[in-house]
């Protein structure tokens, strides 16, 4: 908010962390629909949640945008890493990191249909990665 405020030239590149947290226990909430509102009001133009809030299981168990990604808009996100899903989301671990995403992402090919939900359907403007061989990997056979 400092740089918002203060260097409006360099807070239209500002970047908003918001700290909801959806594989906490008890999960930690993000901003509601009115505080990003009046977040953007103040002059906020890019918000950057972890990825796990920005997806949710649809029928079929289909990746699908979260309520959160909906409202959101304008998002980069982190941190997206590799994970080995030879054996499903089976350790405590993994099943934290794609809670709820658990029922739909199983295999390792999975992690790209998350990717390309982000990519396509949330329509972030960046992510944040550990392993960016991933995310470099998707983006390069997408053209992006």
């Amino acid at each position: 908010m400092y740089w918002v405020s203060n260097a409006p030239e360099l807070g239209k590149q500002a970047v908003y962390l918001d700290d909801i947290d959806p594989t906490g226990d008890p999960p930690i909430a993000g901003l509601t629909f009115q505080e990003l509102k009046d977040l953007r009001q103040r002059g906020v133009r890019i918000f950057a949640p972890p990825f796990p809030a920005l997806l949710d299981v649809g029928l079929h168990n289909h990746v699908v945008p979260s309520r959160y990604a909906r409202d959101i808009r304008r998002v980069i996100t982190w941190t997206f890493e590799r994970a080995d899903l030879r054996n499903g989301a089976a350790t405590a671990r993994l099943r934290l990191l794609f809670r709820p995403q658990g029922e739909a992402i199983k295999k390792d090919s999975d992690i790209y249909l998350a990717l390309d939900v982000l990519a396509k359907d949330v329509g972030i403007l960046g992510i944040l990665s550990d392993w960016p061989a991933t995310v470099t990997y998707y983006a390069n056979c997408m053209g992006l």
